[in-house]
């Protein structure tokens, strides 16, 4: 796991790829990607640019987690899009698979609403805007909601607008996820027709990546295949089936090999029957 520090000039830098034994106390960062080309990379970062230097439009959640962090008194970051090799499809593939536990071991996750502002609006007008914010609607930042103990939201001006816990009300009825999955409860403690229900109206940009964002959901773990698509998704329920399974309570949730095959052939899209 690699992290951004922060010195006390404020300047960050990355550290060396840390082993597990030796990761300290960090915060994270939950966001949306923004346009092609305008989020910070890790090349960026070895290349030393400065924020003046690079231009991107992404440096200004970059700089906002550092500054949430520098208030709460964290030296160590993790972002996403700088603080792993995506040219190297080894580390990539550890990143996606450890991803869950990543958040989960964070001690703060800050979440950045690039489309919810909040200046000039009176009272509580931002709430329209924090219902149909683009974050409730992407794969990945599901498990960036459910897993680390401690998630805190912001508008893009830096504005903290609460917390898992505030906006917990809210959250469920944007998202249909249980209270008690949003207060921590074990997400082992919900069927899986559940926890498959919670990113129904979630998508992403690789077709792959709606059944990788989930591994941490289901505790499972599989090779990633890019360029398999919608056979993601087939393989990840086998995973599962084979998870539960092991836990002697197959007979529950079992499906026929041919009628995954038969329905993922017809529909284009795998059908998940309970």
């Amino acid at each position: 796991m690699r992290l951004l520090k922060r010195q006390d000039s404020g300047a960050l830098n990355l550290t060396e790829d840390l082993p597990d034994q030796n990761i300290p106390e960090y915060v994270v960062l939950s966001h949306t990607w923004g346009a092609a080309g305008q989020e910070v990379t890790l090349q960026d970062f070895q290349s030393r640019f400065s924020e003046h230097q690079t231009g991107k439009a992404g440096y200004a959640k970059i700089r906002f987690c550092s500054h949430q962090a520098a208030q709460h008194g964290y030296e160590y970051l993790w972002i996403d899009t700088c603080c792993i090799d995506k040219t190297n499809n080894v580390e990539l593939t550890e990143a996606i698979t450890s991803m869950f536990r990543w958040y989960r071991g964070a001690a703060r996750c800050y979440v950045y609403l690039s489309d919810v502002k909040v200046g000039g609006l009176q009272n509580n007008d931002w709430q329209n805007d924090f219902i149909n914010s683009r974050w409730f609607t992407r794969g990945w930042t599901l498990q960036e909601l459910l897993a680390p103990k401690s998630v805190e939201i912001f508008s893009s001006e830096g504005i903290r607008l609460g917390d898992k816990s505030s906006l917990e009300g809210e959250i469920h009825r944007i998202t249909g996820i249980a209270i008690d999955a949003l207060r921590g409860r074990s997400l082992s403690d919900f069927s899986v027709s559940e926890r498959m229900s919670w990113p129904t109206k979630r998508t992403t940009t690789r077709k792959e990546d709606e059944a990788y964002s989930l591994l941490g959901i289901f505790d499972v773990y599989m090779p990633l295949i890019y360029g398999e698509r919608e056979n993601a998704l087939v393989r990840l329920r086998e995973y599962i089936d084979r998870s539960i399974q092991g836990t002697n309570t197959a007979s529950l949730f079992k499906l026929q090999h041919t009628d995954r095959v038969c329905s993922y052939r017809s529909s284009g899209r795998p059908k998940f029957v309970l």
